[in-house]
């Protein structure tokens, strides 16, 4: 059986989830193209609905990998899908339970103050994922991480490194009281690194307001240093470059 019709049921329900308020209703969100979509599975997320465009080779490879799929048509395709040119091959997984963990892991753990961009989030996400990070903590007003937008910045990283939501301040605070080195990207902090034990985390603001002062508060702040005339780099760039820096010193 191949769904054809735009005003099948599945296709409503996948559909709305390029809406937020839809993945936060119904726990599931929407991933696109065959990287992605297979990146997620390997990772173990429980897929609800898989399509395929039918004819794709795409089938071949979901069939070898027995996972069940929905034969659809382009335009069922194109309907749901958030790009203008879909891959052929779309799946409604569950969204991982998000809630901060009783004890968190060691490590790296990279802290997201009200980050407003979704394509700035899935950067630090992949860049987060590529240093080693065991978690990414994102406050109460950061966007939503499973956006199409930003799972498409993420390139599969959201399903390679663990992913929470609390209230940043409460959870910071706790993670201090552990004896977590807290460091902060901030334009008034020093030019060079404090001493970073093997648990660091690293706290970046958001794109307009930068880390709140409560937040700066429980950190020791840190800037880059410019060489050039820019004064300040983007969030994501800044934030990359010094989970870079960091994750280097934790590695020596």
């Amino acid at each position: 059986m191949v769904i054809t019709s735009t005003k099948n049921e599945t296709v409503k329900l996948l559909r709305n989830l390029r809406d937020r308020s839809a993945r936060r209703e119904t726990g599931l969100h929407l991933i696109e193209g065959e990287r992605l979509v297979f990146d997620a599975l390997e990772s173990g997320v429980k897929c609800e609905y898989l399509l395929i465009e039918e004819g794709s080779p795409l089938e071949n490879r979901a069939a070898r990998s027995g996972v069940p799929f929905i034969s659809v048509s382009r335009a069922v395709l194109e309907a749901i899908s958030d790009t203008r040119t879909p891959q052929g091959i779309a799946a409604a997984v569950k969204t991982p339970e998000l809630t901060p963990p009783e004890e968190w892991p060691e490590g790296l753990i990279v802290a997201l103050d009200r980050l407003q961009d979704p394509g700035n989030l899935g950067t630090v996400i992949r860049s987060a994922d590529a240093m080693g990070a065991a978690a990414v903590l994102l406050s109460v007003g950061t966007t939503d991480p499973y956006s199409p937008k930003a799972l498409r910045a993420a390139m599969g990283s959201t399903y390679h490194v663990r992913l929470y939501e609390g209230e940043l301040y409460s959870e910071l605070s706790s993670l201090r009281a552990a004896g977590r080195t807290l460091i902060c990207g901030h334009l008034a902090g020093e030019e060079k690194l404090p001493p970073i034990g093997k648990n660091c985390v690293i706290v970046i603001g958001n794109e307009g307001s930068g880390v709140s002062d409560e937040i700066a508060s429980l950190c020791t702040l840190v800037r880059l240093k410019m060489y050039g005339r820019a004064e300040s780099l983007n969030a994501s760039a800044a934030a990359s470059i010094l989970i870079y820096e960091i994750a280097k010193t934790l590695h020596e």
